[in-house]
């Protein structure tokens, strides 16, 4: 994900709080266990106050006070009335994450690791951009399954699909202490593996009473699984970035196994296919590794491939890491193949490296401080 190095770190226990413990002992039944209201969607939410009798507007009310507001209380709610309170107490929780180690990169970078109830954890990267902005990478799973060749995250295997809640509690987490202007999916996993929850998550995201983001604040990026790119474009709206990284099957074969379920003719109709806005485009995430997929040919191909598609191209070294055979090209190749790209009209960007301080590429921080455990 971010270019990472060398690792300067403190620690923080980590927390999950479910707040009037005390109280919830106490009101629930043993037969009736408690719902994660974080799991739950805008129009989840509305369902399940409808089957309590209560109005629309009552959802609105508590998604304000938790995403907005940062409550995790019902008892702090002071605009429902109390036998509503005492309800939403009884019937349902609110789970919050906090740090259980952050790094700090000297260019602004934060990574966190979060603790999950079950003791697995996940990573969450917060970038500073240019003007005071602030991007978050999260994670939508444990792991992963696409088993990518480059990709550190995809040797820990999937352990399991984060939940609904699980995922934007990550914003909340951060949320608290830092501005977030732009979300991107391209944390830990394979969004699209866990296509119902993050759709879920894009849904509290939105939510005008939730966190309000508009689509054009958030990505979602995919190794390139083309059935659920297909059902995403029917479901939601969100930018599409597409982890490209060759230009032959032969190539993305080797690097990316998901390629010989999907290859890339499949995957470039999924991509031409795909509803765009009229300013809208097709990020291709495309790592350069030296001697794999860095030529010139390759340049030529990648324009050859992009053509009919509303695109842009992140050009990104590889982030060498311990235990990986790839190397990042030479400077000279990386300028040629944007030169190519950027002399037939492709949109070129090359991505800066951020967190080069710290263990800022994904699944680094949780690799190296699982090692020590």
């Amino acid at each position: 994900m971010i270019p990472g190095g060398d690792p300067g770190w403190s620690v923080v226990k980590t927390s999950i709080h479910h707040p009037g413990k005390q109280f919830f002992d106490e009101m629930t039944p043993q037969n009736e266990p408690q719902v994660d209201l974080k799991n739950m969607s805008p129009d989840t939410l509305v369902d399940f106050l409808s089957g309590m009798g209560k109005e629309r507007f009552r959802s609105e009310q508590i998604f304000r006070w938790v995403y907005q507001r940062g409550i995790d209380d019902f008892c702090q709610m002071t605009d429902l009335a109390k036998t509503l309170r005492e309800e939403l107490c009884r019937r349902l929780t609110i789970s919050t994450l906090t740090q259980e180690t952050v790094e700090v990169s000297s260019d602004g970078t934060r990574k966190f690791l979060f603790r999950l109830h079950d003791r697995h954890s996940v990573e969450t990267v917060l970038i500073p951009m240019e003007g005071g902005r602030h991007t978050l990478c999260i994670s939508t799973q444990v792991g992963c399954a696409m088993q990518c060749s480059f990709c550190l995250t995809g040797t820990f295997g999937l352990e399991r699909h984060l939940a609904t809640g699980e995922i934007v509690n990550q914003v909340c987490a951060v949320r608290k202490d830092y501005p977030v202007d732009n979300i991107v999916l391209m944390g830990m996993g394979e969004p699209l593996h866990n296509l119902d929850n993050v759709v879920d998550a894009l849904k509290i995201l939105y939510a005008r009473s939730g966190f309000d983001y508009g689509p054009r604040k958030i990505t979602l990026s995919t190794s390139g699984l083309v059935p659920q790119i297909y059902e995403l474009g029917q479901r939601i709206r969100v930018n599409l970035a597409v982890s490209l990284n060759a230009t032959t099957d032969e190539v993305r074969n080797r690097l990316m196994p998901i390629n010989r379920r999907y290859p890339l003719a499949e995957l470039m109709e999924a991509c031409r296919q795909y509803p765009l806005a009229p300013r809208q485009r097709i990020t291709f995430e495309y790592i350069l590794i030296k001697g794999v997929n860095d030529s010139p040919a390759d340049a030529k191909r990648l324009v050859k491939l992009l053509h009919g598609i509303k695109a842009k191209v992140n050009l990104i070294p590889f982030n060498e890491h311990v235990g990986s055979v790839f190397l990042a090209p030479d400077e000279h190749v990386i300028r040629t193949f944007q030169t190519c790209l950027l002399n037939r009209q492709i949109v070129a960007i090359r991505r800066a490296g951020k967190g080069q301080d710290i263990s800022a590429a994904c699944g680094q921080l949780k690799g190296r401080l699982e090692q020590q455990q």
